[in-house]
């Protein structure tokens, strides 16, 4: 059987191809492991020369038999139950709305002028200066979830604005020619073109949502995880802190991997 003269020429090309994809997938992979070994051994080390006290900055063994006994007994579920809960449901209507008023004011020039001031304002003031207001007037998991929600809203909200008006204006003219309907065009033209800008925006949305429910739960919460790094700091209990601080981080960077995979299928 003879072989094609390009399959020949090609094959050291898609060699080189598969290494360096060979390569990028096993640097994807591990390097994040090595980035966790390398903290993990300057945290060692900081232990070892005794840059701090031990009761400001614990040695990882600490840590880990902190988190043990919590895990352990059982008490630690509910703190981070009560965090995903409410981290989920602030990142869900906090998307939702701003993806409807987003499709609102990039349709509309009056719109966005009335609302526009109200945006950056509300936008330019920290959440943690009207997350006590919040807390007044909406007792319990309530300000909590609206707290991750407005946290989640703003950037969501630009993203969803931005991903709309990118939409070439050749394609709606194309739309229009063909006679298709508002809702046709949205689901067929506008939601595709303006999906990978919109999980680029999830996923930073993804890991302000959980901030956003950690300050809630440290002005005036009874659990969470938010509320574990209150209590510990009352009680000085500095592992504890660390425990709840790393489940904090775990949380964000699984929510951030979740919307990548997304992405990344949305790509495929």
């Amino acid at each position: 059987m003879q072989i094609p003269l390009f399959g020949v020429r090609a094959l050291p090309r898609l060699t080189r191809r598969a290494g360096r994809s060979l390569g990028h997938n096993w640097e994807r992979r591990y390097a994040g492991l090595l980035t966790l070994g390398v903290v993990l051994v300057l945290w060692h080390v900081l232990v070892a020369i005794e840059a701090l006290p031990s009761y400001q900055l614990p040695a990882p063994s600490a840590v880990w038999r902190e988190f043990t006994d919590w895990l352990e007994n059982g008490r630690i579920w509910p703190h981070i139950s009560t965090t995903l809960v409410e981290v989920l449901s602030g990142l869900f209507f906090g998307v939702c709305i701003a993806l409807v008023l987003g499709y609102m004011i990039a349709h509309s020039a009056l719109l966005d002028s009335l609302l526009s001031p109200i945006v950056i304002a509300l936008q330019s003031t920290p959440v943690v200066a009207y997350a006590p207001l919040l807390v007044i007037w909406f007792p319990g998991t309530a300000s909590k979830t609206i707290t991750s929600a407005l946290i989640v809203f703003f950037p969501m909200l630009m993203n969803t604005v931005v991903a709309i008006r990118t939409v070439p204006d050749d394609l709606h003219d194309l739309m229009r020619v063909s006679q298709a309907s508002r809702w046709q065009t949205l689901l067929k033209l506008e939601l595709p073109a303006a999906l990978p800008v919109l999980l680029s925006g999830l996923k930073t949305a993804a890991t302000l949502s959980v901030i956003g429910a950690v300050v809630g739960e440290l002005i005036n919460g009874t659990e969470g995880l938010g509320h574990l790094v209150r209590l510990g700091l009352s009680q000085y209990d500095i592992p504890l802190v660390f425990v709840a601080v790393i489940l904090l981080a775990t949380l964000a960077m699984t929510l951030y991997r979740i919307v990548g995979l997304i992405l990344r299928w949305q790509q495929f």
